[in-house]
């Protein structure tokens, strides 16, 4: 009879049995000879198995993706010269942004961050974000293990359906590791993804990513950064100012994350041959994806209201980061443009986390938003169009990105009377609360940060 789930020993045959095992395999130590390597590898086996905080196994998420990102070609830490150019570049950046916006400055610092800062300080988030999948995922790990074993061994493999959890978080873990240590070496700030991944009131860039955007470009070091930090000024204000937003769409994407099914003939292939001698095959098969939303009309809801609201945020932040950048950078139009090429294309790092936790990161639909926001902004001034930010109620719907020119026609009518912007700014409208889920969600409360 064979063994299950390929703990047979590695190794390519009875005369050597490790020979097909590469250097990088972490048992490979077993017959290495090297009493350094055992114990490391022994280390990092009992680590994996003794982790017992939640779906994910985040301290080995986190170890991975500091791993990526220096085998990535390396980081460091910033010196007083970069954050100097940072603290310049966001000051510039808001003084550019105060006559387009009537949201005031929403940052109190400016930050630049190393690649390995930037996944310290996003990680409470991502936490809020992967868990409801990983969840499903490690919980069906264990459902899945029974079904491979013969009746009369099940009882007796209950601890090992219990390691297999565990297991279960480590890889979720490791995989989640890579796409955040991949997705280090590629963002600009702490918004640049349209979420708020950051501390509030944090203006931030990551400096090497900046220079790394700009090769290629033609463009002078210091207006791409001033572009970029116009962007991350601008979504600062944003999420400062608008009391509900930031709750509104992490609530947002998690919902749709809820109602993001397991592919469980996906998920038996991969337990039924899962061999801790080949954790390369581990990972080929968490990228191959085994996640599909449900085609459910609450899950349609759900995927509605987060693309609308990420191209909403988006939409906005382009049309005024890039009208200010058009009246001081020369090469506003190519930096708007390549930008704009970015975010609708995703980079590998965002198609990473998709095929992982089966959700995109960019909005699709951010060119309509912005031609919508354009519009408004010619209809009803700067004033009237920030107002709609008062209330989620007031924002445009999908429907409207199809019909921009009748929701502009009606806005223009209504004229934003009955809206005192002050309101807005000052918070007294109070948080308003997310939209309520349409009859028949599961969608709850969720840890959203106010």
């Amino acid at each position: 009879m064979s063994v299950p789930f390929g703990f047979g020993m590695p190794g390519g045959g009875d005369d050597d049995p490790g020979k097909n095992l590469g250097p990088d395999n972490p048992f490979a130590a077993l017959f290495s000879g090297d009493p350094n390597a055992l114990g490391a590898m022994f280390t990092q086996l009992g680590q994996m198995l003794s982790y017992s905080g939640g779906p994910v196994n985040w301290d080995l998420a986190k170890d991975v993706a500091r791993k990526t990102v220096a085998a990535a070609g390396g980081d460091r830490s910033m010196g007083a010269g970069e954050r100097a150019e940072v603290d310049e570049a966001i000051r510039l950046a808001e003084l550019w942004l105060d006559p387009l916006t009537v949201m005031p400055a929403g940052a109190n610092a400016s930050l630049a961050w190393s690649r390995a800062e930037w996944i310290e300080n996003t990680l409470s988030v991502w936490k809020q974000l992967v868990e409801p999948v990983a969840a499903r995922v490690v919980e069906a790990m264990g459902g899945a293990l029974p079904g491979q074993l013969p009746e009369e061994m099940r009882e007796a493999a209950a601890p090992l359906m219990g390691m297999m959890k565990q297991m279960g978080g480590a890889m979720f873990g490791a995989q989640v590791g890579q796409a955040l240590g991949s997705l280090a070496g590629e963002v600009f700030g702490a918004t640049d993804i349209g979420l708020p991944l950051g501390p509030p009131a944090r203006a931030t860039l990551v400096p090497a990513n900046v220079a790394a955007f700009g090769q290629g470009l033609g463009v002078p070091a210091d207006q791409v950064r001033l572009f970029l930090a116009l962007r991350e000024a601008a979504h600062q204000r944003l999420f400062a100012h608008v009391p509900w937003l930031r709750a509104h769409v992490l609530d947002a994407v998690e919902s749709y994350a809820r109602g993001i099914s397991v592919q469980m003939d996906k998920l038996e292939e991969i337990v039924s041959g899962l061999d801790p001698t080949n954790p390369e095959a581990i990972g080929q098969a968490f990228h191959e994806g085994m996640f599909t939303p449900e085609n459910t009309p609450a899950q349609r809801a759900a995927l509605a209201r987060l693309e609308t609201i990420l191209a909403l945020i988006e939409g906005w932040v382009d049309k005024v980061a890039g009208a200010a950048a058009a009246e001081h950078l020369a090469a506003a139009p190519q930096l708007r443009e390549a930008v704009r090429r970015r975010r609708a294309t995703g980079g590998p790092a965002e198609q990473t986390f998709g095929t992982l936790i089966g959700l995109e990161l960019r909005p699709r639909r951010f060119r309509e938003a912005a031609e919508l926001w354009q519009r408004l902004t010619e209809a009803r001034g700067v004033d009237g169009r920030d107002a709609l930010w008062a209330h989620p109620d007031l924002l445009p719907t999908a429907d409207d990105l199809d019909h921009p020119a009748a929701f502009v026609e009606a806005a223009q009518i209504s004229g934003g009377s009955d809206l005192d912007i002050s309101s807005l700014l000052d918070g007294s409208l109070g948080e308003a609360p997310p939209e309520q889920p349409p009859p028949g969600s599961t969608e709850g409360d969720g840890n959203s940060e106010k």
